[in-house]
């Protein structure tokens, strides 16, 4: 398994019920509830993190974004629409985290922890299973596009360089107010910040970002546009998610995978110019 990050839980780099559904043709930001983010010359990176945080400015032209991640039942209403068939369901590995990262059979988004697992019932929660081209996928049919990573740091953080969406202090065990994360020590799901995987989209308003973004630090990671440096083929993913420690769910930390990869702990939100 090739590695792209350290000190954290890594995604792997890979060798029926009905949802309730609506409209497709509606407008994107009236739908999703896209954040207008203005343009501004941006402070990135983190110099007391990975080597490839290394602190830089950068000019971020102004672009809109969803205040929440993609949920189980926007996602069900585009397959609907659409009948897309997601790289897992074409046959592209599915990994679910136990105690590593493992191919389940069977693992779909219906289905994101393995074939006796159900999303009926938590519709509101983010969805997962979903490769970068089945976000760009769903993006691009509502108008949009993944954000790139400077985008994605950029709302995380705002202008001030926090190492958080909050702040610069990080999450301690049983935090239930800024963000769903793993435990402390590296890496495992925990309950004890209210939710032992996923949690409804907005359930942490604590750990809100500077422009009221939410879930940008824990939930799912998220996938963007952008290829991971020195590896043009990945895709960056971002944010840390439910079994992450906290030193992951920094606005700074990336990580990469294959674009057809599919983990139940990765999904995205759309952004939009």
């Amino acid at each position: 398994m090739s590695r792209v990050a350290s000190r954290c839980l890594r995604p792997v780099v890979a060798a029926a019920m009905m949802l309730a559904v609506g409209s497709a043709g509606f407008a994107a930001d009236e739908a999703f509830d896209l954040v207008k983010i203005p343009a501004g010359d941006v402070a990135l990176g983190d110099a007391e993190g990975d080597a490839n945080e290394t602190p830089r400015v950068a000019h971020i032209p102004a672009f809109q974004i969803m205040r929440h991640e993609v949920t189980n039942a926007q996602f069900a209403a585009f397959i609907e629409a659409t009948k897309h068939v997601t790289d897992a369901e074409r046959g592209h590995e599915a990994y679910v985290w136990t105690d590593k990262w493992r191919v389940v059979e069977g693992a779909r988004w219906r289905h994101p922890h393995g074939p006796g697992d159900v999303v009926e019932g938590r519709e509101d929660h983010p969805v997962m299973q979903v490769s970068a081209r089945d976000a760009d996928a769903f993006c691009a049919h509502h108008g949009m596009r993944l954000p790139n990573e400077d985008e994605w740091e950029y709302a995380a953080r705002g202008r001030d360089g926090r190492r958080f969406p909050w702040g610069n202090d990080a999450p301690r065990a049983g935090d239930n107010r800024r963000a769903n994360f793993g435990t402390i020590a590296c890496c495992a799901a925990d309950a004890s910040d209210g939710h032992l995987r996923t949690a409804p989209v907005g359930s942490y308003p604590g750990g809100a970002s500077p422009f009221g973004l939410q879930d940008m630090a824990g939930n799912v990671w998220e996938w963007t546009s952008s290829p991971f440096p020195g590896r043009e083929t990945f895709r960056v993913l971002r944010g840390g998610g439910w079994g992450n420690n906290p030193y992951c769910l920094r606005t700074a930390y990336r990580h990469g995978n294959r674009p057809t990869t599919s983990l139940d702990m990765v999904g995205f939100r759309c952004a939009a110019d």
